[in-house]
C-alpha cells in the first residue's frame, strides 16, 4: 500500500505537529539509549525481514490487545463497544509505523512525526484523526508498558530472515533502542512544562 493512501497518515506534511525537541537534545537522547550508526544499518536489515511479515506482526499485536479488555478499551466507545473502523484505520498506520521505524532517517521529519504520534495518544488529539468516539487518552503507563510486548514479540519475526544469530541479535537490539527512544518522545505531552 502506498503510504499516501493510508487514512490519517501525514508524515512529512505541513499538518504534522512540530517537535519541541532540539536537534542537539535529540542527538543526546540517541546517545543515551546507545543508538549508533550500526543500529541504523541493522534497522534497515530488519525492514527487509519484517516488511513481508507486517500483517502477521499486526495480527499478533492486535490479538494481544484484543485479549486484554483494559487495552481494547482504548479502541472502543466509553461503554466498551469495540470500534472496528477505528481499529482498522489505526492498523494501517501501525503497519506503516513498522516501516517508518526501520527505514526512515531519524531526521526532523521523523522527530516531528513522533510528536504527532504522541499527541494522538494524549488527550490533545486522541480520536481526532479518525473521528472516533473512544476514551480520550491512552495513559502514559500503557505507552511505557507496551515497550515489552512490542520488543519481545518482534524477535521471532526477525529470526525468519535467514540471518546469523549475531545479526538477529543486533537487529533486535536496534529495534529495542528505537522503541525506547520513541516511547520517550511520545511521553512529551504527558509531562509538565520544563520537566521533559
Amino acid at each position: 500500500m502506498n503510504p499516501s493512501d493510508i487514512p490519517g497518515y501525514i508524515y512529512g506534511s505541513s499538518q504534522v505537529a512540530q517537535s519541541p525537541i532540539s536537534d542537539d537534545d535529540f542527538s543526546l537522547l540517541r546517545q543515551t539509549v546507545l543508538m549508533t550508526d550500526e543500529d541504523f544499518r541493522y534497522l534497515r536489515l530488519a525492514a527487509d525481514v519484517l516488511e513481508p511479515q507486517i500483517e502477521a506482526v499486526l495480527d499478533l499485536w492486535y490479538g494481544f490487545v484484543g485479549a486484554h479488555p483494559h487495552l481494547l478499551a482504548y479502541f472502543a466507545t466509553p461503554s466498551a463497544q469495540p470500534l472496528p473502523d477505528y481499529l482498522a484505520r489505526v492498523r494501517q498506520r501501525f503497519g506503516q509505523w513498522i516501516l517508518d521505524t526501520t527505514r526512515r532517517p531519524y531526521d526532523r521529519d521523523w522527530l516531528n512525526y513522533q510528536m504527532e504520534i504522541a499527541l494522538r495518544h494524549h488527550s490533545t488529539r486522541k480520536n481526532q484523526t479518525d473521528g472516533a468516539d473512544s476514551i480520550s487518552i491512552i495513559p502514559l503507563r500503557y505507552l511505557l508498558a507496551f515497550i515489552v510486548p512490542i520488543t519481545a514479540t518482534i524477535r521471532p519475526f526477525l529470526e525468519k530472515g535467514n540471518h546469523s544469530p549475531e545479526a538477529i541479535e543486533k537487529m533486535h537490539q536496534a529495534w529495542f533502542k528505537s522503541i525506547v527512544l520513541q516511547v520517550i518522545l511520545w511521553s512529551y505531552p504527558y509531562t509538565r512544562e520544563g520537566n521533559f
